[in-house]
């Protein structure tokens, strides 16, 4: 049994394009799974682990009718077949797995994958996480892509928590990882220059994404945000599902 994000009473799976790094605009069916081992204060998953009585601030905390989440109201518990059962709807075969983390129910998530590609070898795999925890081998095998978001300090989240060597060194060492830093102002790209240094990750697999959760907000950054790609040989991401459909869930 897996925890997923419930959406209007069901698991937020949903078919879409990707909007963001590596795979940008590819069509794909996303599985977002519930909990985080992270609080990162722009999150826009925040409905995965921002429950109440927890002491983690939010950047819509400004907002008055903003609330943290009802834990037990925002998961819903999915069998695999359940899960296969709303994916055979889509004809769609590049699944993302994410969150969350996804990587904190790697258990229940091998399964997944399992029984997917016993039913469906066509089925391509895209795993997003914060490359704090290490896939197991098992998982890795099925694994097509990880698109790792490691944190800098615009996250709020302390360098403890989100700066985990070992699993940095881990994905840098596995070639189906790139590796997505989110930009919220010119001064982080000191830090993307320094982390990517200290731990050896080539430009190529580089990718700064602007911050933003609304169209405007992104635009704001973009024109400096490249020109620092070109500078420096990295590659640019937009977040083309807000430009799209803005800030909402299941698109």
């Amino acid at each position: 049994m897996l925890k997923l994000a419930k959406l209007n009473g069901k698991p937020e799976i949903f078919h879409s394009i990707q909007g963001e790094g590596k795979s940008m605009g590819k069509p794909s069916v996303f599985i977002r799974l519930s909990l985080c081992n992270l609080y990162c204060i722009w999150c826009d998953t925040d409905h995965t682990w921002n429950w109440e009585g927890t002491r983690y601030p939010h950047v819509k905390d400004k907002d008055p009718q903003y609330r943290k989440f009802d834990k037990s109201a925002s998961i819903i518990m999915a069998t695999t077949e359940e899960i296969m059962e709303l994916l055979s709807s889509y004809p769609c075969f590049n699944i993302i797995l994410t969150g969350g983390e996804p990587l904190v129910q790697q258990k229940d998530l091998l399964h997944l994958v399992t029984m997917m590609k016993r039913a469906e070898d066509t089925y391509r795999f895209e795993v997003e996480t914060n490359g704090t925890l290490l896939p197991s081998p098992e998982l890795d095998g099925y694994i097509d892509q990880y698109n790792v978001s490691v944190k800098l300090r615009n996250s709020e989240v302390t360098e403890g928590e989100r700066l985990k060597d070992r699993a940095i060194a881990y994905f840098v060492g596995n070639g189906k990882a790139s590796f997505k830093f989110v930009i919220d102002g010119q001064g982080d790209l000191e830090e993307v220059l320094s982390l990517s240094n200290t731990y050896g990750i080539s430009p190529e697999r580089v990718y700064l994404m602007p911050q933003g959760m609304v169209s405007e907000e992104l635009l704001s950054k973009q024109e400096w945000l490249v020109e620092a790609c070109k500078s420096h040989g990295f590659n640019y991401t937009d977040r083309l599902h807000i430009h799209i459909y803005g800030d909402k869930r299941g698109v």
